[in-house]
């Protein structure tokens, strides 16, 4: 034992000097032990999270279903309704109370959303200085038809129940009988916007919507800030909008009654487009001028439903043009793909292709993925950047040419993350944003032959960008960091983390074996981050802990150097080594470039294991001839920070 001891101090003395002796040579941040520790992965829990990072065997999560009426008044710009939530308690816990979500309430001026609000500066998410005072205004709350307590918390309310819910499959219905004033800039996401012809009303988080309740946290209650968008329940959804006649009541469900709704005109085109690979115009140019061509009578109700969704939202104006066309998916079913919009926006290079880039994208990812679910998906003209919900989205008026197309493509990207995939958005931002930025690049180069295709610039080059100082880290919340980096640190390099994975590490063929079966074993479940991670390394065969650390969990830098080059006994025939080393916290496989005086190149690249117990690694390049050149990663396609360092030149 003694013996066994003795050896081992002597190996550690041994390796301390030896690390002493690197640490001399050159200056380095990277400690390796730091990256490829075994002990990166929390404890799994069988039951519900399986340790190779699908859904366990007794994974469960708890139901909503809604039927909600509603009805629309454009002359005071209000909505009145009434919802019934029909909740099933599939945890293995009994529930003495319920929580909501009551998303309007940002509206209100004295939501914790307002009043984070800059007063000196611009937000996407509202302004500090507005009039507008919103918000729900909650009329009754019965719970199977009993009156209940209930306490609003900012955008949150407590059902106080009589008798706890019990656990494995117990059954309440909520009503909520309520009203709220729409607000104009709806935090980018909904709201009003005036055309020559009407409004535009785009509106979402517009009713009462079960908080989730899971195996992770319990109720997940963040409150609404405006920057972290949602984490719901799925469930069936039969809703109808009452508005006025001269309006076209857009929304992703399967509409029910449009015999009753639409003119035998528009019904003919409707059943036309159903049925068309074209774009067909369901309502024209004229016919929005002419209030005439629609059904007499003052208001319509238009009765909707959506089945295995976690979200709906509608819009309605007069205003609208609307055309159609079917959509084909690989099942053999179909749906349809839709547009509406103000006349304003209807030309050869805009509007008018909205359908065709819906279509397209569609049935795109549904190949790639999974099959699109709904039986419609509409795209909507209005004020919003571009916002998406099941089966609609919300894009801006002005777009055109491929930023029509790239808002329209990502926003439908959004229905495999996160209306698929039913990722916590308001914790984990990148989960939604990041996998979405990521789909629509392979989406775009897919489509109509390349048409919007662009020519993106080397991650090496963008680095800094990515990695500078006073980036958060992806493992960020929305709500937890600056404005200004949510575009980066939630959409771009996530995706561009996970194009690097893809391309570079582990290959495309591997990687889209895992993606895929990914969305399909958490499809209409909530996965975490750390779900995705084991699953992706249990598909790949890979323990890339080095890497979801580095990228994801903390803001590591990459800068790898060229220390030396020395022939082989001072003779280029038999050789050189190169000295390689790992400067910075961030490690990456190594890609090798060395040219010849004579001006052959060749390539060699290692695995990034080489960086798992040391800083520095060298390597004999199988070179016969002097070099002219050596350098690391000649394409820059891996996200160094310093490619001055990169090289070696012969003097």
């Amino acid at each position: 034992m003694y013996r066994k001891l003795l050896f081992a101090c002597c190996i550690i003395v041994s390796s301390l000097a030896s690390f002493s002796q690197q640490a001399d040579s050159f200056a380095t941040n990277y400690y390796y032990h730091d990256l490829f520790s075994p002990l990166f992965y929390p404890p799994a829990n069988n039951a519900t999270r399986s340790a190779d990072g699908s859904p366990g065997h007794q994974y469960w999560q708890n139901r909503a279903d809604y039927t909600i009426t509603a009805a629309l008044d454009d002359v005071k710009n209000e909505i009145t309704a009434t919802v019934i939530i029909t909740y099933k308690n599939n945890s293995p816990q009994s529930l003495s109370h319920l929580w909501l979500h009551l998303d309007q309430n940002l509206f209100s001026k004295k939501s914790r959303g307002h009043l984070r609000l800059p007063v000196d500066g611009q937000s996407r998410y509202g302004d500090a200085n507005t009039d507008f005072d919103g918000g729900f205004d909650i009329a009754s709350v019965t719970v199977n038809d009993k009156v209940v307590d209930f306490v609003i918390t900012d955008t949150r309310m407590q059902l106080r129940l009589q008798e706890a819910m019990k656990a494995s499959g117990d059954v309440v219905k909520i009503k909520i009988a309520y009203s709220f004033k729409i607000p104009q800039e709806g935090s980018d996401r909904m709201g009003i916007v005036e055309t020559k012809n009407g409004n535009v009303y785009a509106i979402a988080q517009w009713y009462p919507r079960m908080c989730v309740y899971d195996d992770v946290e319990g109720w997940n209650t963040l409150p609404y800030l405006g920057g972290g968008e949602f984490y719901l329940e799925y469930g069936d959804f039969d809703f109808t909008i009452t508005a006025p006649s001269t309006h076209i009541v857009a929304a992703g469900g399967e509409l029910l009654n449009a015999a009753e709704v639409l003119t035998t005109t528009e019904l003919k085109r409707y059943e036309e487009a159903r049925r068309s690979d074209a774009a067909v115009l369901i309502r024209t140019y004229k016919e929005v001028t002419d209030l005439s061509t629609r059904l007499k009578t003052p208001v319509l109700s238009w009765h909707f439903k959506m089945n295995n969704t976690r979200d709906i939202s509608w819009a309605s104006s007069k205003a609208f043009m609307w055309d159609a066309a079917k959509i084909n998916l690989p099942s053999g079913k179909t749906s349809l793909a839709q547009s509406v919009y103000p006349v304003e926006s209807w030309d050869k290079r805009s509007w008018a292709r909205s359908t065709e880039y819906v279509k397209g994208c569609i049935e795109n990812y549904s190949k790639r993925w999974l099959e699109y679910p709904y039986p419609a998906a509409v795209n909507v003209a209005t004020h919003i950047n571009g916002m998406e919900y099941p089966g609609i989205v919300f894009c801006p008026i002005p777009a055109r040419g491929s930023s029509l197309f790239g808002v329209t493509d990502h926003e439908f990207g959004h229905t495999w993350f996160p209306m698929i995939v039913g990722s916590n958005e308001r914790k984990y931002g990148w989960m939604d944003e990041g996998f979405n930025q990521f789909i629509n690049a392979i989406s775009k180069a897919d489509f109509n032959k390349g048409e919007y295709s662009e020519r993106e610039r080397p991650l090496g080059v963008v680095a800094p960008y990515y990695f500078g100082d006073g980036t958060e880290t992806i493992m960020s919340t929305p709500d937890g960091m600056k404005e200004s980096n949510i575009g980066k640190t939630l959409y771009f390099k996530p995706a561009a983390g996970l194009k690097l994975l893809r391309n570079e590490i582990v290959g495309e063929n591997r990687f889209d074996f895992a993606f895929k079966l990914y969305i399909e074993k958490w499809a209409y479940k909530h996965p975490t981050p750390w779900d995705f991670f084991r699953f992706m390394d249990n598909a790949l065969g890979e323990n890339l802990s080095w890497f979801w650390k580095s990228w994801f969990l903390e803001n590591h830098r990459l800068d790898q150097s060229v220390l030396s080059v020395v022939y082989v006994d001072n003779n280029p025939s038999n050789g050189a080594f190169v000295t390689v080393a790992n400067l910075d916290q961030m490690v990456m496989p190594l890609v090798l470039e060395f040219e010849t005086t004579d001006g052959k190149k060749e390539r060699v690249k290692y695995p990034v294991e080489i960086w798992s117990n040391t800083a520095s690694f060298k390597i004999k390049l199988p070179s016969k001839e002097k070099l002219s050149k050596v350098t690391i990663d000649p394409d820059k396609v891996f996200p160094d920070m310093n490619y001055l360092n990169n090289a070696w030149i012969a003097k």
